[in-house]
């Protein structure tokens, strides 16, 4: 297990952006797939995009085109950019890191052993 500290979100108005970071200890994050969560009220925890430790991503539907998954292995964080935000995008999101996942398995929560803190996003219309 490595340890996921998140930063960012708040609040914004529709189609306005956001970034989402999660900083990782006890490990490389090149090493790990990783990936951003989110729960929205009264909603099951979803996948919202993915990256495999290899490079390979993944996204939900619902945020192709508009977020964006990102690392920065200097830093050792895992990013998530979010534009063109929606009031249905309103969640708290959560960033997750296991060794490896198959792409086909990125947005399975069973597949994570680490997860940050949660961060808030609320998006008003």
């Amino acid at each position: 297990q490595v340890t996921l500290v998140q930063s960012g979100g708040g609040s914004v108005q529709s189609g306005g952006s956001l970034k989402l970071s999660c900083v990782v200890s006890g490990g490389a994050v090149s090493l790990y797939s990783m990936a951003w969560f989110r729960q929205g009220p009264g909603k099951e925890r979803e996948g919202v995009a993915g990256l495999g430790y290899v490079g390979n991503t993944k996204y939900a539907d619902s945020v192709k085109s508009r977020f964006t998954i990102s690392r920065d292995n200097a830093k050792n964080a895992l990013y998530l950019h979010m534009n063109s935000l929606k009031p249905e995008d309103t969640a708290m999101y959560y960033c997750a890191a296991a060794p490896q996942v198959l792409q086909s398995t990125l947005f399975e929560s069973s597949e994570y052993d680490s997860w940050g803190q949660g961060t808030q996003i609320t998006v008003s219309s």
